[in-house]
């Protein structure tokens, strides 16, 4: 109950980011229905159905990450002076965002039912009754359970990722360098250490690269997983090494963002550089994860669209959603922890303003920052991208 009073009551800015969490939500769970309806008209077709369902696992990860960067900036669901008295400590309120969360994704898992139910045919007295009625095994009767088990999946993976990241700090961790009191907010804090991934985050991209390489030299007709929208298939090698290499992109974004923040404050920076370099340095946790996530996504992108842009495969509405999920999520992420950043150094925005600080100092270090993140990130992408598709393009 308390979770749908602070929803209820939230900033409009707030209602839409819980919005478009429940349409991802709703989103996803269309596809894993989708994939059930083929299973129960296609009940020869079981390597097929399996496939269709396994691809979901890919909207799903999308669709649970923007909704965790969401439950993160919730304002409703963050520490402030006196509610701890009130019962309402840094345990329950990771709770009420996963309640929160919870929410929204039932939200849009209904939604998916019944538009799958509509274009099965099951409800009347719309447009478009029954319209894919031969593709969601219209007609025939709908297992219940195994329909409310799928469209279960978001919301408890989601509300289980939210309470694990927004889960209370042990006494040892909120002694290290760089937390912030969220109780205290004006209360002076360490910096933040340095991220520790880069190596690592490198290390993973190079083995990601030389397994694709490796898979697809060898032999590109073993083990083919054929592709959504009726594309080429790719040897299963391919799409593990393409997994390691997003999962070293993410990794590597904190180091990176940090690097460029380092960068900026080489040399005798004037007072935008020292203020930009700071605040990626500050920042590069909270930022720089999404932004790596997005490169793997961009490279991804451009990596099927060298190998299948000349041979224009027949695209299905089923695919476009999919790709909007996997595309439109990350984007979507990477906005909601750039307001993060912006809320967490709120307090230090307005002490600048108050010292005199002229605005057009703030939006030159603004520019500072996106520019220099443009130069490190988008060659790093068109890198992965080029080198990934290389060795399927011969």
């Amino acid at each position: 109950m308390l979770a749908l009073r602070l929803a209820r009551g939230a900033h409009p800015l707030v209602q839409i980011r819980r919005l478009a969490v429940a349409a991802a939500a709703a989103g996803t769970g269309f596809l894993l229905l989708c994939a059930l309806g083929y299973a129960m008209g296609h009940p020869g077709a079981t390597q097929s159905a399996v496939l269709r369902l396994a691809w979901c696992a890919v909207p799903l990860a999308a669709t649970v990450h923007l909704a965790v960067a969401v439950a993160r900036t919730d304002p409703g669901t963050r520490p402030r002076p006196g509610l701890s008295a009130l019962g309402l400590g840094p345990g329950r309120l990771a709770l009420l965002a996963a309640a929160t969360t919870a929410m929204a994704c039932t939200l849009g898992s209904l939604l998916a039912l019944l538009f799958f139910l509509h274009l099965r045919g099951d409800l009347t007295g719309l447009p478009f009754d029954g319209a894919a009625a031969d593709l969601l095994g219209g007609g025939q009767s709908l297992p219940l359970a195994a329909a409310l088990t799928l469209l279960a999946l978001t919301p408890v993976i989601a509300s289980c990722c939210a309470a694990l990241v927004l889960r209370p700090r042990t006494s040892r961790q909120s002694s290290q360098p760089g937390h912030r009191d969220e109780e205290n907010p004006r209360q002076p804090t360490p910096p933040a250490p340095a991220p520790t991934g880069l190596p690592w985050g490198v290390a993973l991209i190079a083995v990601g690269l030389a397994v694709e390489t490796y898979a697809a030299t060898a032999d590109a007709t073993a083990d083919s997983l054929p592709m959504p929208g009726r594309m080429a298939g790719i040897p299963v090698g391919v799409l593990a090494g393409w997994a390691v290499t997003a999962l070293g992109l993410a990794l590597a974004g904190p180091g990176l963002t940090a690097l460029c923040g380092r960068l900026l404050a080489t040399l005798r920076p004037g007072a935008a550089r020292l203020l930009a370099g700071r605040v990626l340095r500050e920042e590069s946790r909270r930022i720089g994860r999404p932004l790596g996530v997005v490169c793997a996504v961009a490279a991804g992108v451009i990596a099927a669209a060298v190998l299948y842009g000349a041979r224009q495969p027949q695209v299905g509405p089923l695919t476009v959603l999919g790709a909007v999920l996997v595309v439109g999520c990350p984007l979507l992420t990477l906005a909601t922890a750039a307001e993060e950043s912006r809320q967490a150094r709120a307090h230090t925005t307005a002490a600048l303003v108050r010292l005199g600080a002229p605005r057009s100092l703030l939006r030159g270090a603004l520019a500072l920052r996106a520019g220099a993140l443009f130069a490190v990130f988008a060659p790093l992408t068109l890198a992965v991208a080029a080198l990934a598709a290389l060795p399927l393009a011969r």
